[in-house]
């Protein structure tokens, strides 16, 4: 499994949707509310054998109410 980081800037008044739209598809292992530029961070494991823009695309990039995502890879754990 592959760890990302993916931030996201919501519409004004739909960061609680987005949030729960993207914890029903039941991809992220956690998500969190966030000061600054975007709204929420996620942490997603990716399967290695998954593409990561076609894996995020397919199953988080099109709910309703995102404005735009920031993905951040990951390649070792300290």
């Amino acid at each position: 499994m592959r760890c990302v980081f993916v931030q996201f800037r919501c519409i004004p008044g739909k960061t609680y949707e987005v949030a729960d739209a993207i914890y029903e598809r039941e991809v992220v292992s956690e998500l969190y509310s966030t000061s600054g530029d975007f709204d929420l961070i996620a942490k997603v494991y990716i399967p290695r054998d998954e593409d990561v823009g076609h894996y995020l695309t397919e199953r988080l990039f099109d709910i309703s109410g995102i404005s735009r995502t920031l993905t951040t890879m990951t390649f070792r754990a300290f």
